[in-house]
C-alpha cells in the first residue's frame, strides 16, 4: 500500500508519529510510506522584490526544518519510506498530490480541541478530506 503522511513539524505531526510508531501493526513492511510538507507560498507581493532562487532556497530550507527530524524519526522506527517537498496551498497540494501519485491512504494529524470543524480538525485536514478522492485517516 502506498501511503502519504502529510507532516508540517507541529505538535500535531509529533503526536500523530508517535501514535504510528507505537502502533507498528499499522505499518507493516510491505507499505510504501511518503512523508510530504508543503511550504506556504511567499506573498506575491514580497515575491516580486526576491530573486526566484533566494525564494526557492526558502523553499527547500523551511522543507528540510521540517522534515529532517522527521526522517530521523522514520530511520528509528525502520519505515520504508522517501520524502517529498512542495510549496503552494496545503490542503490543495496534499490532495494534488496523492491523487497524481496514486497514494492507497492519506495519513494526518488533527488538532481535536473543540466542537468546530475547522478547529477540531484543523484547516488542512478539513480541505483535504473535502478534496481528496482517498480515504483520509485523521490522527488525534
Amino acid at each position: 500500500m502506498k501511503i502519504l503522511f502529510a507532516v508540517d513539524g507541529s505538535h500535531v505531526t509529533k503526536r500523530m508519529l508517535s501514535y504510528l510508531g507505537a502502533h507498528d501493526e499499522l505499518l507493516g513492511p510491505s507499505h510504501e510510506v511518503t512523508l510530504l510538507t508543503v511550504v506556504a507560498p511567499v506573498p506575491p507581493h514580497a515575491a516580486r522584490f526576491l530573486q526566484a532562487q533566494m525564494i526557492e532556497g526558502y523553499y527547500q530550507d523551511e522543507a528540510q526544518r521540517v522534515l529532517d527530524p522527521i526522517r530521523q524519526f522514520a530511520e528509528q522506527n525502520g519505515w520504508k519510506f522517501r520524502t517529498m517537498a512542495a510549496h503552494g496551498h496545503a490542503a490543495e497540494t496534499i490532495a494534488e498530490t496523492a491523487q497524481r501519485e496514486r497514494f492507497d491512504l492519506i495519513v494526518m494529524g488533527t488538532h481535536g480541541n473543540t466542537s468546530l470543524a475547522n478547529v477540531v480538525l484543523g484547516s488542512v485536514a478539513t480541505g483535504v478530506v473535502a478534496r481528496s478522492k482517498l480515504p483520509v485517516l485523521l490522527i488525534p
